[in-house]
């Protein structure tokens, strides 16, 4: 990842890790409210969620990725985010343990996922910042829900 121009993300907690997803995503974000279950469902799915008349299938990001289940709290919030695949854009509602702040780091400081020493699939990663207090892991939103998975499919055609 290089280039002049800045990369601009929101970052969010899953535990003590920190993650990012591009703000050109964010459609927008969301105090949490359980979902509407659709049975079947893998456990990472958690099923419907009403965001201004449209049905949106909300996924715990957390289960996802491989990280512990966690109760919601206060801080929990869902990031409203426009996933790119290649035959259309999908709305899906990501459940974070909590939303820190909208960042931007120059390209520079951009890293290559690393091939060992961390817990999540180098292919889920976009890039890795170095922060002072540890990493900011950018999330490739796409890849993680392109896959041949039906589950996405399903509650998108529910939706």
């Amino acid at each position: 990842m290089t280039g002049a121009a800045p990369v601009q993300v929101v970052t969010f907690g899953l535990g003590e890790e920190v993650f990012a997803v591009s703000v050109t995503m964010v459609r927008e974000i969301l105090d949490y409210t359980p979902a509407f279950r659709v049975p079947g469902g893998p456990a990472w799915m958690l099923g419907l969620t009403d965001v201004r008349g449209q049905g949106v299938p909300m996924v715990d990001l957390r289960t996802r990725l491989g990280l512990s289940p966690v109760e919601p709290t206060l801080a929990t919030r869902v990031l409203i985010v426009d996933v790119a695949l290649p035959d259309r854009t999908l709305a899906l509602g990501l459940v974070v343990d909590r939303v820190i702040a909208v960042a931007t780091f120059e390209r520079d400081r951009l890293e290559s996922a690393p091939d060992v020493g961390m817990r999540w699939r180098s292919d889920y990663i976009q890039g890795v910042v170095r922060e002072a207090d540890g990493f900011v892991v950018i999330i490739d939103t796409a890849e993680i829900f392109s896959n041949d998975d039906p589950a996405i499919a399903t509650l998108a055609a529910a939706a």
